[in-house]
């Protein structure tokens, strides 16, 4: 699905335009170090991917894009502006939204509801409006309703508008997800393991969403599946004991010796790491680099070997 390095020359934005610039970040829990000095780019209107084993800092790292975590070192920047002492729903006016490994739905509110509580930043009714009922807060909730639709139409979802997430299965349900993660406009998502759960054919369009979605917004997504990374990211960044180890596009991480190793682990690595073992038949290695919607392949066609990193994350904040 993807033919990265041509993606790129389309479109040689600067970082002024929505991009992301994380410089020499570091994390730690305790005795616990998450994030070593991490320092990567995401380019405006581009997917960039992270990736590594369990453990790895990835989801930490993710904390710390969307205000959750405050890193002890570093700085991190979107679209020019300083974000580490920011907060989360501060980082949410900028333009920055994300989801997360769990759905995260209200089972009390309905599908369109649920899309809607991503659209607060979008709300000009106030509490007042709505608690006396006064006309310009019934605008305001036509035009969340609005957007809400807008959102679910875009995942391919609006026929569930009105239906509860309790009676949806998983797929359905990350989609729901997703549309509530689109409908606040964001110039940045942060995507945490959006593959997690789907058949091949809810991979499949979700690869082509992804690269839909990076037409006019930076997408950063964190995965396990790299058939999916492989065939939709533009640059993929390798976390390892929360170091970046490789970089560069899907062909060239895909390559890489340091990323081999830290996949399907060498002997000189730490004793008890043998969750760092790439499930299945597959490794890194195999995983499939596609052309682009209109190429001859798709995200998911590698089927049972598509490379799957078994055990628990391992790092603080890492789930």
């Amino acid at each position: 699905m993807n033919d990265s390095s041509s993606r790129q020359a389309e479109r040689p934005a600067g970082l002024g335009d929505g991009g992301v610039s994380v410089r020499g970040v570091t994390v730690r829990f305790g005795g616990l170090t998450a994030l070593d000095d991490v320092t990567l780019t995401a380019l405006p209107r581009q997917v960039t991917g992270i990736i590594g084993p369990n453990g790895a800092g990835k989801t930490t790292l993710l904390n710390v894009l969307c205000g959750f975590v405050k890193p002890d070192a570093g700085q991190i920047q979107f679209d020019g502006r300083e974000l580490s002492k920011l907060r989360p729903h501060q980082l949410a006016g900028l333009g920055i939204a994300r989801t997360l490994q769990g759905v995260g739905l209200f089972s009390g509110l309905s599908v369109v509801e649920n899309v809607m509580v991503g659209a607060t930043s979008k709300s000009r009714a106030g509490f007042w409006s709505g608690f006396l009922g006064l006309p310009r807060s019934d605008r305001d909730e036509r035009k969340l309703r609005d957007l809400a639709m807008q959102a679910l139409d875009r995942v391919g979802a609006a026929d569930l508008a009105d239906s509860l997430p309790g009676a949806l299965p998983h797929g359905s349900r990350k989609r729901v997800a997703l549309a509530r993660a689109l409908v606040a406009q964001p110039r940045l998502l942060l995507l945490d393991e959006p593959a997690s759960g789907l058949s091949e054919a809810e991979l499949a369009d979700l690869g082509e969403l992804m690269i839909g979605l990076a037409e006019d917004t930076s997408v950063v997504v964190i995965e396990h599946r790299m058939d999916l990374m492989m065939s939709v990211c533009n640059t993929i960044f390798v976390l390892d004991f929360g170091k970046v180890i490789a970089a560069g596009t899907p062909e060239q991480v895909q390559s890489d010796p340091a990323v081999t190793a830290a996949y399907l682990g060498t002997e000189d690595r730490a004793p008890g790491d043998s969750d760092l073992l790439v499930s299945g038949e597959a490794s890194i290695a195999a995983a499939p680099v596609a052309a682009v919607p209109g190429g001859e392949a798709a995200p998911g066609e590698a089927g049972a070997g598509s490379a799957r990193v078994a055990g628990e994350e391992r790092s603080a904040g890492d789930e």
